[in-house]
């Protein structure tokens, strides 16, 4: 089989130059299922041009992606010629700049024939298109005569071969194996070029990947380990993380997805530890493909009836079979006979539960009794225990009726009821029974990595703020505020009185003429245009009739579902803002709404860059693809509202829900509640919002769970006691370290978050993460050697580990124990870091912000600043420097270019 690769163009990413010394990171993916995500940790990334189209260079702006190019039925049939002209112009006019020339050979097979006209093939190419690169595939004489035109050469199968249509895999033989080791190092030694070898492994079998890829590694070559067809992350000298977790639960007829146990409380301490959730139903269809390189695991939540527990069950076991770690919580959701329990390294419990005894605890971890230590009932008891394989968690004993509630094993672990989410009934809370993230940890088994982070940037926990549109038509209730709408009180109190990012929004159906008070739209207009108008609010929208349910919208439709509302909804009349003569529609809802902002309110020069959803938030899938398409990004929903009286993890959200498996499809969740939760639903105490200031706290120690999002309504503008309430976050918050940002740049944050790439090269660690987030948390000992790292700008200890600075879209680095050698970097800065460059003397980075931008500079003692070409100021002691620059809450960001000397 041969290999070409052809690049250069503007629609992807330039290949890295190709030598011995500098040898890119390949792999090669076949299949139409394209794990971009992953994918773009690589260099070099050989696709079957067939099956897929060529990706977007914004999803993997570093990857440059080659077109593999089927040459078996062509030779002798077509001439060199007819090659270029039918097969490698369409690649190149779809933006593919590297082609895989694949005659189909295979070790030892090439002849001095195929040879001929390959040689002739790759002369046509270089002729018709001289930046082509080439890579030769399995042709290793060939490779040696033509070694200047080619970008590498490709073997195949030294170690492993698949044979037959199916995954078996036959071993090499150590001669032909001695052999071509031989010849590569050959070509190797007189050419310098750079030898690329493809193995082979069973789909799951991750050890057999990272051994194969060892012992290519010790023989000199570029190693590549997948699977048969293709269809596998695979592991090269570098080994890519799998950051998404299947959670399989049960939900229940016409419940939201959002208000699953899955999502309002497993989700946020996956999240936390750094992994995206794709979501199945046990009732539904389950997903096929579930494959240790993409997915590091699957958690199962049961708290209700399955209904086809034998097919539940034949599909969680044979995950289990596969090598997939699991965790479950709740209950296993089928029966577990004796032949069950041996698939699961368990041991079923002799005789049966006595009835009416009170179960004792007589061994239990550390993890067990987090927030709440449930008392035991027999009537939960599932009859099992591990066996001697696996570790227990919770052991009970009623009489001689030994059992765990909670183990480890090898293949995962579980956590029976009571003993997961813990329901306080009486309180109408949730509390943990076990220690969430300890318990994933270990059930999973999840490697210690560098965690993107959104709740922080340059060691500074960022803050943002919006704003629904909500009360928009209503009137001050308090003195010296007669006759003055909300917007304009919020105006004058809080808008231009804190110059800090925000994005607010408007109803069109409270508003505007088309909506409910037509006669107010000349006077609520301009008072919209007014706050529109200034330079540090962005613009949203908040649809347009307010509908309280959106999971009441239909999905195929978007009109409101017909028939009889669910009880919980309340009757037809709290669907939505009573707006005369209007019948639902979605896209009214949506584009319909923006246009009318767009048109009638936002000054020149800006336009709607969100949807806030409206009421419970739980935006269906076709309400975020039409946000998608529209062009705005969307935000809202979530329930963040831990306070000391509700003191659970189970209180605090993930970032964000998938609720399907498009990325048009994921709603980004508001990171704290607004308002309306802390006044019992705006019944009072009014002044009951500045409560959230222990939500911010709690969210931030001893673990940083969140960003601080300063979230209401505009009718917190009407009543003295909630304006105060106002002033109090406001004013606390910009005491405290904080970094703010505007609502949309948290948002982009969230879904870059979603596909960062991770990937290990040894103790190397090689992070690429999109254009929004630049941070990392480090949970264990140790710092990253700043003298060897690429695009690290510093560091700083904070909550729940060490905050990592990146200083541009990807970078690479290793923990050591403490810094080798003193180099300053940024500790901490409450602005963006772009350009970032280390010098021989020192570094050199643009730097800006929206509110009092500064920075810290750490082992810098004696270094010479400039900012703008003028020597810098610079306060500090025992080496740190405290550096400020004028900044604006405004777009574009003024950026200050800022050199450091330290000769």
């Amino acid at each position: 089989m041969l290999a070409v690769l052809l690049f250069c163009g503007s629609a992807q990413a330039a290949a890295p130059s190709a030598n011995a010394q500098n040898p890119p990171n390949v792999a090669f993916y076949y299949q139409d299922d394209l794990p971009i995500d992953e994918l773009q940790a690589f260099d070099i990334v050989v696709v079957d041009p067939t099956q897929v189209a060529l990706p977007k260079a914004d999803l993997a702006p570093h990857t440059a992606w080659f077109a593999r190019l089927d040459l078996h039925a062509q030779a002798g049939t077509k001439s060199a010629g007819e090659i270029v002209s039918q097969l490698v112009t369409p690649l190149w006019n779809k933006g593919y700049r590297g082609l895989l020339l694949d005659d189909g050979s295979t070790l030892g097979e090439a002849t001095a024939k195929s040879d001929q006209w390959l040689q002739q093939v790759m002369q046509a190419i270089h002729t018709e298109y001289p930046q082509i690169r080439l890579m030769l595939r399995n042709h290793l004489e060939l490779a040696q005569v033509r070694a200047q035109d080619l970008y590498a050469s490709v073997v195949d199968s030294l170690y492993y071969q698949p044979r037959g249509s199916g995954s078996f895999l036959a071993m090499v033989p150590d001669s032909l194996r001695a052999s071509v080791l031989q010849q590569v190092k050959t070509l190797q030694a007189s050419t310098g070029l750079p030898v690329v070898a493809i193995d082979y492994c069973a789909v799951n079998d991750k050890q057999c990947r990272r051994q194969t890829a060892s012992q290519l590694i010790s023989d000199g070559v570029i190693p590549f380990v997948t699977a048969p067809g293709m269809a596998t992350v695979g592991i090269g000298r570098i080994e890519v993380m799998p950051r998404k977790i299947l959670l399989v639960q049960v939900v229940g007829a016409g419940q939201p997805l959002d208000e699953t146990v899955g999502v309002h409380s497993i989700a946020m301490p996956l999240n936390y530890l750094g992994y995206d959730i794709q979501y199945a139903n046990i009732n539904g269809r389950l997903p096929s493909g579930i494959t240790n390189d993409r997915y590091a695991g699957i958690v199962v939540s049961v708290d209700r009836a399955v209904r086809n527990s034998g097919v539940w069950s034949q599909w969680l076991l044979a995950r289990i079979r596969e090598g997939t770690r699991v965790a479950v919580f709740g209950q296993f959701g089928f029966p577990i006979d004796t032949q069950t329990a041996r698939t699961l390294s368990l041991e079923v419990v002799p005789g049966t539960a006595p009835v009416g005894s009170a179960p004792q605890v007589v061994g239990k971890s550390s993890m067990m009794g987090f927030e709440v230590m449930p008392n035991a009932d027999i009537r939960d008891a599932v009859g099992i225990r591990v066996d001697s394989s696996g570790k227990s968690l919770l052991r009970l004993k009623a009489n001689q009726y030994i059992y765990d509630a909670a183990g480890l094993t090898p293949w995962g672990g579980f956590s029976l009821n009571p003993y997961s989410v813990f329901s306080l009934g009486a309180l109408g809370q949730d509390r943990w029974a076990i220690q969430p993230i300890q318990f994933l940890q270990q059930a999973l088994a999840l490697p210690m990595m560098p965690v993107p982070d959104v709740t922080t940037e340059n060691g500074r926990r960022l803050l943002f703020t919006h704003v629904d549109g909500d009360g928009f038509a209503s009137r001050g209730e308090f003195s010296g505020s007669t006759g003055k709408y909300s917007g304009e009180i919020l105006y004058d109190q809080i808008f231009t009185r804190y110059k800090i990012p925000m994005q607010l929004s408007v109803i069109e159906g409270e508003m505007g003429a088309a909506g409910m008070y037509p006669k107010l739209a000349p006077i609520l207009e301009p008072i919209a245009r007014k706050m529109f108008a200034l330079p540090n609010v962005e613009i949203a929208s908040h649809t347009f009739s307010h509908p309280f349910n959106l999971e009441q919208i239909d999905e195929q439709t978007g009109k409101r579902m017909a028939g009889k509302p669910n009880p919980e909804w309340g009757g037809d009349d709290a669907f939505s803002l009573d707006i005369p003569h209007y019948e639902f529609d979605v896209n009214r809802e949506i584009k319909g709404t923006i246009d009318y902002i767009n048109q009638r309110l936002a000054p020149p020069g800006k336009s709607v860059l969100s949807v806030f959803w409206p009421g419970d938030a739980a935006a269906p899938k076709i309400a975020l693809r039409r946000a998608a398409q529209a062009g705005v990004l969307n935000i809202n929903g979530g329930d963040t509202v831990i306070t000391k009286s509700k003191n659970s993890w189970t209180n605090i959200a993930p970032y964000g829900v998938a609720k399907g498996n498009e990325p048009d499809e994921y709603q980004v969740y508001a990171s704290i509640m607004n308002e309306n939760v802390y006044t019992d639903d705006w019944q009072g105490p009014f002044y009951g919002f500045d409560r959230v200031l222990e939500t911010f706290e709690m969210t931030n120690k001893p673990i940083r769970f969140k960003a601080i999002d300063i979230y209401y309504h505009f009718y917190s503008g009407t009543k003295t006691a909630s304006l105060k309430a106002l002033h109090t976050i406001f004013d606390d918050v910009l005491k405290q370290a904080v970094f703010p940002i505007f609502t949309t740049e948290y948002i982009k944050k969230v879904l870059d978050w979603r596909s960062v790439a991770i990937a290990r090269e040894g103790n190397r660690w090689i992070v690429r993460s999109g254009q929004n987030l630049r941070e990392l948390r480090w949970s264990g000992a140790g710092v990253p050697d700043l003298s060897s790292a690429s695009n690290v700008s510093g560091y700083l200890p904070g909550p729940g580990g060490l905050y990592i600075h990146m200083g541009g879209d990807q970078a690479s680095f290793t923990i050591v124990p403490a810094q080798t050698k003193s180099v300053p970097y940024i500790a901490e800065a409450s602005g963006f870091v772009r350009q970032f460059e280390r010098t021989d003397k020192g570094m050199q980075f643009e730097f800006g912000g929206y509110y009092k931008p500064f920075m810290k500079l750490n082992d810098a003692l004696g270094c010479k600043v400039s900012i703008d070409g003028k020597s810098a100021v610079a306060t500090g002691k025992t080496g740190a420097l405290q550096l400020n620059v004028s900044g604006n809450a405004a777009k574009p960001v003024a950026y200050h270019l800022v050199k450091v000397n330290c000769e």
